[in-house]
């Protein structure tokens, strides 16, 4: 059977396209029901091997609503399950039942009738970094055409690339999520600029702190706008390493400090010239980091009280004063803190807080 131009339409390119979409692949999972007539359509995909499957589901508007299923085993009916089907391979329903056990047998047929499941195709799609998906369709009055399955096996190879993408893309996704998650918690926000000076991204802290206007400017006066401007052109030719600091909102203490970006020979992406940093005054929870200093160093939780107090900028005594202790007694806490941490002093256990988890408390 030869693939229609409409399956190139209306399956392959949303096979592309649904990368992006939520729930991911909605469209052509859309489009592959209203192509085979299906009463229903489930797709099941797996990015990592043992995971819990992301479930989604098309019900023929026509259609009532369609019962919960576990579309990775099809547990409830006791059907074979799907990780056991060769991927690629187009599946009537029939092939998934039970033939080796007519009462089993029995059941299954009952469980599929009633829910309007007597006419069917399943197929499994794997990739090579262990993620997979699968596929079910369903009718309840006429069995799926021989071109809807040719249509199927045509876009299988196409689902398999997707799921490889998709893989990478949620990989990627996660490592950002991470990354932007640090950094916010230290009040780190970060621009890319091209050599003009234009922003060609700010992530969500940075844009926190100067949301951009229309056409991705920054919300500066005009003398900031032109000394970025110069800085970035400066910076684009300099060697690696060259750096400079600006001013954006003294009476905030802002300042933007603008690094030559580091390029990555295979980048298909934007190329940055310059990455912007700015960084908002912002100290971790007390209460997390007094909890982490009493695990990770065995501190007493008023030694951890006074040791953050310390980090803050107090002095012993501010600190010892603010938690009720005398001063005598702040300083005998204090010396047990740095044997405890094993600093020489005041400023060494600052260092060694900073420098640790605590600040991401």
């Amino acid at each position: 059977m030869s693939v229609l131009p409409a399956d190139q339409r209306e399956l392959f390119l949303p096979l592309a396209d649904g990368l992006h979409e939520s729930p991911c692949w909605a469209t052509f999972l859309r489009n592959l029901a209203v192509r085979a007539g299906a009463n229903a359509a489930i797709l099941a995909v797996c990015l990592r091997p043992g995971g819990a499957p992301a479930v989604t589901r098309y019900g023929a508007p026509s259609a009532g609503p369609e019962p919960r299923l576990d579309p990775a085993r099809l547990i409830e009916l006791g059907l074979k399950p799907l990780s056991m089907l060769r991927p690629g391979r187009i599946y009537a329903l029939d092939e998934l039942l039970d033939y080796d056990d007519p009462a089993a047998l029995e059941r299954q047929r009952r469980a599929l009738d009633g829910r309007g499941w007597r006419f069917g195709r399943a197929l499994r799609v794997a990739a090579e970094n262990g993620a997979e998906a699968c596929l079910l369709l369903t009718r309840d009055r006429e069995d799926i055409s021989a071109s809807t399955t040719a249509a199927l096996t045509a876009a299988a190879p196409h689902l398999r690339a997707g799921l490889k993408t998709l893989t990478i893309l949620a990989e990627q996704q996660l490592r950002l999520e991470m990354a932007q998650s640090a950094l916010a918690r230290i009040g780190v926000g970060q621009i890319a600029f091209d050599p003009a000076g234009q922003v060609i991204l700010a992530d969500p802290q940075a844009e926190a702190v100067l949301p951009l206007l229309a056409e991705r400017r920054l919300p500066v006066l005009p003398d900031v706008a032109q000394a970025i401007a110069e800085a970035c052109a400066r910076l684009a030719g300099a060697a690696a390493g060259e750096s400079a600091l600006l001013p954006i909102d003294p009476r905030r203490e802002l300042y933007l400090l603008l690094r030559k970006a580091e390029h990555t020979p295979d980048r298909t992406g934007p190329s940055p010239a310059v990455i912007g940093t700015l960084r908002q005054p912002r100290r971790e929870d007390p209460r997390a980091a007094i909890r982490l200093l009493v695990r990770r160093y065995g501190l007493s939780e008023r030694e951890a009280a006074l040791a953050h107090a310390i980090s803050l900028g107090e002095t012993i005594i501010e600190a010892g004063r603010r938690l009720r202790l005398t001063d005598e007694t702040a300083r005998n806490y204090s010396k047990r803190i740095y044997a405890k941490t094993q600093t020489r002093g005041q400023a060494d256990l600052v260092r060694l807080l900073l420098e640790g988890p605590m600040p991401f408390a």
